[in-house]
């Protein structure tokens, strides 16, 4: 069985997780998970992070209701990293974007490659 303390996290005990949605690859944010929170998403099914800004567990789309759910969790080669293969429903990002990553460095610049999605009232 796997055990979530044989991961390597880094001084604060935390581990980077990169959500990857599972049917299309797009690679949607990038978080951060302590051993408890691996262990959560595990028995729960839901995506849980540590939120480092307010020192406490974060359960993706709790108050949103952007809710992820785990397909498979994977390891890197140095049990440093972890991918999330997930199923996303509504935006990843907090600021209403598909995606975490919408911006992208052209010639030098900054452009905004993705719009907020529409917001449901």
């Amino acid at each position: 069985m796997f055990d979530p303390e044989t991961l390597r996290y880094d001084a604060n005990g935390l581990i980077p997780a990169i959500a990857q949605d599972a049917a299309s690859g797009e690679v949607l944010m990038l978080a951060w998970m302590n051993v408890e929170a691996v262990a959560r998403t595990l028995e729960s099914g839901r995506v849980t992070y540590w939120s480092r800004s307010r020192q406490a567990f974060w359960v993706k789309g709790e108050t949103s209701g952007h809710v992820q759910t785990l397909r498979e969790m994977r390891l890197d080669c140095d049990r440093d990293c972890l991918l999330l293969l997930i199923d996303q429903t509504g935006p990843a990002c907090h600021t209403n974007r598909r995606s975490c990553f919408y911006t992208a460095l052209r010639d030098g610049d900054e452009v905004e490659i993705m719009a907020p999605m529409p917001t449901t009232a």
